[in-house]
């Protein structure tokens, strides 16, 4: 676990302040009696703290913690009794060092009656987000997703979606739904009722096991929705704790409003800076931690409201219990979660489809996200998701012809791809938001063969998988209406060459590396 503990930081600024102690004496050329007793005084009452430490707070979580402090202070007394200076600053610095080395390796280890009997959803070696590096993100509305929008419904489609290859189940909000203040006839899933509960609009909690049961058997990760900002209003935490939310001037719990005309008066605002409410919350994810989910995508995930300390505490309490992929809905790189949204790439790409934009800002921007942020960065691309097809447009809206073009460049060109549910079989209407909107499945564009290619053409190819796994996307042109580039990993090379303008283009190969004969993905010709 690479996040260190708060307590682990805590105990190592108390001990910084017992070595400022032992200096005094060190600062001196001749050794006082006083100066001596100082140093003892001072490694004494160090050894039997972190003694008391681990003791109450049980550091480790492993069964023998409690005896571990109680044998420190049986030591600390010794000394105390034997007042045997050197041979406690000798054992001091030994014995620290075993505890800590101690610590650090079991510190991550669970009890025995936390540990998650759910299979594992695959094989991949390696640990999240980097096993997903050339994995497909897939978007799910349990709601929307069939004619009885419900979990056993949704089910029975796993089978296709396996066909189309993609490797996460991203599920929307599926708890209870606040009825107070409720936008439409069937309310926001961002306004949670409940956090341990499911909407039983979509079924059971044994019916969300039994789906889960079923993804995992078949080789999925599901990751659920989950909305840390507020909870709906009528939240039974807004009247057993009402200290867990922000107030307005007039004492009343307020709500999320992002502009003006983007007032949510369903929601209720949480204070995250009370550190009972970050409890609670890190308390109502691992129920589902311990139900056997794979991850969080976290709605407003970095927003005003939400400190980062609240993602490092609740990892340092989640991810030993299991590996977990945290993806925040946030449009920078956050370097404490997984994963973020590369959502300025898709603005410039509506900018490019209208003409507003040159289609070279794309490259410029892939740049400068990878200037600020690193390759490790695990950005998720897409040109469509919830939130853009309700209150923006269909990819056909927004992309218009350059729809396939736009996709293909998402899976090839930086990140890690998403795709929302429908947009596989040629979604062209905007879901409602509020209301029951079912997909339709007819796929009469024919489209589900071409996203099914682009799935697998990304999990085939390392050059073109997300973060440090990828290959560093190199220009090979210099035509501002073009985005041409190649990625290469040990040997595999993938080129990437899009007209991203409705006129024809002609393009002079820059980079030596790119010439040769190659084979066009699509037709499979020379």
């Amino acid at each position: 676990m690479a996040i260190t503990p708060p307590y682990l930081s805590l105990w190592a600024k108390v001990n910084k302040v017992f070595n400022t102690i032992g200096k005094k004496r060190n600062g001196y050329k001749s050794q006082s009696q006083e100066q001596s007793a100082l140093s003892w005084f001072a490694n004494l009452i160090r050894l039997f703290t972190f003694g008391i430490w681990n003791a109450l707070f049980k550091i480790s979580h492993a069964p023998y913690s409690a005896f571990l402090g109680l044998f420190m202070c049986i030591i600390a007394l010794f000394y105390a009794h034997t007042n045997s200076h050197k041979f406690l600053d000798i054992t001091m610095k030994h014995f620290t060092i075993h505890i800590i080395a101690l610590f650090l390796a079991t510190g991550c280890t669970p009890h025995s009656e936390q540990e998650n009997t759910t299979p594992a959803a695959t094989t991949d070696k390696g640990t999240f987000p980097k096993k997903l590096a050339g994995s497909t993100i897939y978007e799910v509305n349990i709601r929307q997703f069939t004619p009885e929008g419900t979990f056993n419904a949704f089910s029975k489609h796993l089978p296709r979606l396996k066909e189309l290859g993609v490797d996460v189940l991203w599920l929307m909000p599926i708890h209870p739904i606040s009825k107070a203040n409720r936008k439409g006839t069937l309310g926001s899933y961002y306004a949670p009722q409940n956090y341990t509960a499911v909407n039983p609009e979509f079924g059971t909690i044994n019916d969300f096991r039994s789906l889960l049961q079923k993804a995992h058997d078949m080789g999925f990760y599901v990751i659920i929705d989950w909305v840390p900002n507020h909870t709906g209003r009528d939240h039974h935490w807004v009247t057993e704790h009402p200290e867990y939310y922000i107030r307005d001037a007039k004492g009343n719990v307020t709500y999320e409003s992002m502009s003006p005309t983007d007032v949510w008066w369903d929601t209720a605002l949480l204070d995250h800076n009370n550190p009972d409410t970050r409890k609670a919350m890190i308390g109502a994810m691992r129920y589902w931690v311990d139900l056997g989910i794979d991850g969080f995508r976290l709605d407003h995930g970095c927003g005003d409201k939400i400190p980062l300390y609240l993602w490092e505490e609740a990892r340092t309490a989640l991810d030993p219990i299991k590996d977990l992929f945290w993806l925040a809905e946030c449009g920078h790189e956050t370097f404490v979660l997984d994963g973020s949204y590369a959502d300025e790439f898709e603005v410039l790409m509506r900018a490019v489809a209208t003409g507003e934009e040159k289609p070279d800002v794309l490259s410029q921007w892939i740049d400068r996200d990878m200037f600020k942020y690193g390759r490790r960065a695990y950005r998720m691309t897409y040109t469509s998701n919830h939130d853009l097809n309700s209150w923006v447009g269909t990819t056909f809206e927004r992309l218009g012809e350059g729809q396939k073009a736009f996709e293909t460049l998402v899976f090839t060109a930086y990140g890690f791809p998403l795709i929302l549910n429908g947009q596989e079989v040629g979604l062209s209407k905007r879901l409602a938001f509020f209301e029951k909107d079912t997909i339709e499945w007819t796929d009469t564009l024919g489209l589900q063969p071409f996203y099914q290619s682009l799935v697998r053409l990304k999990k085939e190819n390392p050059a073109i998988w997300a973060g440090d796994a990828g290959g560093f996307p190199v220009a090979i042109e210099e035509n501002e209406n073009v985005v041409g580039f190649i990625r290469e990993v040990e040997g595999n090379r993938v080129i990437s060459i899009f007209n991203l303008t409705a006129k024809n283009q002609s393009v002079a190969i820059t980079n030596k590396s790119a010439l040769g004969t190659h084979i066009d993905y699509f037709s499979g010709n020379k």
